[in-house]
């Protein structure tokens, strides 16, 4: 999976536990225990694996943000609007409403 570098560099410190996706068909094969790759983006130059050890569905990522410490995702400080402005800077919310939202707890 890609991951814009300021995410992955969060990551790699131990620092962001939980990533964000929409809950579409790829993510839906995911399992606990599985290994995910992460690709920096845009650079696609390094590469993590991570060991996914939870996995949780939402309706929306409002009610995900409301569920989980803003310090899981490393965003302690933010604000609700802050994540979610930040989250349809990737996602549409047409998106999210066909497909939901899935937070996946990882360990690197």
């Amino acid at each position: 999976m890609g991951l814009y570098q300021e995410y992955f560099q969060s990551i790699k410190e131990g620092k962001k536990k939980i990533e964000v996706r929409l809950n579409d068909e790829k993510r839906r094969k995911i399992k606990v225990g599985d290994t995910i790759e992460f690709t920096s983006v845009p650079e696609q130059g390094e590469t993590l694996h991570v060991k996914v050890t939870d996995l949780q569905i939402y309706e929306s990522f409002q009610a995900m943000y409301e569920d989980i410490p803003f310090r899981e995702f490393d965003c302690e400080g933010w604000t609700m609007q802050e994540m979610m402005d930040g989250t349809y800077e990737i996602y549409t919310p047409e998106q999210e409403k066909e497909w939901g939202a899935l937070a996946i707890a990882i360990k690197y």
